[in-house]
């Protein structure tokens, strides 16, 4: 595929930065903050896309998928960044959502930027992994990376859903079933996407997480409830949760943590309902694991 990278907006000059090298730091960091301020709006105008691919995340999930980032170079770190947040923050499995990095993983902390351009690792790599009823996210600033590139279309040929998250509107329309692409113009740096590119790209991600897992029953109201109490901040914001959504004293919570094998949702409903921890588990079990619906049927 012929390319005319100068004609991408990732690649363009930005007016902005004139003559940026002559500045204090003090310029400069208002000069980029500035820059950076425009991300977040940027991505609001997406809104609809994203809420249609976290549609389509909350179906695979529900019915046995798994969801796949894809990205090279600071798209592939993002990736690496999503995936790694899952298991603690919502009690997944690691095997649920997976990061695909161009260059493999040590490519996560050392760059190694021809990788990106291999079309056929994407698509290899993606094979060793996808199947049917997968979702695979593509992230790709330029919209064209071939790596992530060959991953969709790999993902297209298995029947997974795609979704290509990018800074350039109209260069990757068709290479996934739904395109999230931020207009957030060119960067301060030209070409340097790790920075506007990469920060819109963040938010993207962090929604579709957040808003697929809250609607996967992982959330009530604010509260997280299927964090890992790991280490001692995440046992204390455990009890804390515990005390708030099941009412209880600090101290009961702390007991009601222990009881429930440090599962929250359960201490929850030993805490509200006064049953045992083996009638909690049978409780979210009947009701799909929801913590609403166990309270809602038992109010």
């Amino acid at each position: 595929m012929a390319v005319r990278y100068g004609k991408l907006a990732t690649e363009l000059g930005n007016p902005a930065a004139k003559r940026v090298d002559t500045k204090t730091s003090k310029e400069i960091v208002r000069l980029i903050n500035r820059e950076d301020a425009k991300v977040p709006a940027a991505v609001g105008r997406e809104s609809a896309s994203i809420a249609a691919a976290v549609d389509v995340i909350v179906k695979a999930l529900s019915e046995g998928g798994k969801l796949f980032f894809v990205g090279a170079g600071t798209s592939g770190r993002l990736a690496v960044l999503e995936a790694a947040e899952c298991p603690p923050t919502f009690g997944t499995p690691p095997s649920l959502v997976q990061a695909v990095v161009a260059g493999g993983k040590s490519a996560v902390f050392r760059s190694r930027e021809g990788a990106e351009d291999d079309a056929k690792d994407g698509a290899r790599q993606l094979r060793k992994r996808g199947s049917r009823g997968d979702v695979i996210v593509g992230i790709a600033a330029s919209g064209i990376t071939p790596f992530v590139r060959g991953a969709l279309e790999a993902g297209k040929r298995a029947k997974c859903a795609t979704v290509l998250v990018t800074s350039n509107p109209g260069s990757g329309m068709k290479a996934a079933d739904i395109v999230i692409a931020p207009r957030v113009g060119p960067e301060f740096i030209a070409g340097s996407t790790r920075l506007k590119s990469g920060t819109a790209a963040k938010l993207v991600l962090n929604t579709l997480t957040a808003a697929s897992f809250i609607r996967l029953g992982k959330v009530y109201d604010q509260w997280m409830l299927d964090l890992k109490p790991s280490n001692v901040k995440l046992k204390n914001r455990a009890s804390r949760i515990i005390a708030n959504l099941g009412r209880v004293s600090p101290k009961r919570a702390d007991v009601l943590l222990v009881d429930s094998g440090l599962h929250v949702k359960t201490a929850v409903v030993m805490a509200r309902l006064g049953v045992s921890k083996k009638s909690a588990g049978r409780l979210l079990r009947e009701n799909g694991n929801s913590l609403r619906k166990v309270l809602e049927s038992s109010s």
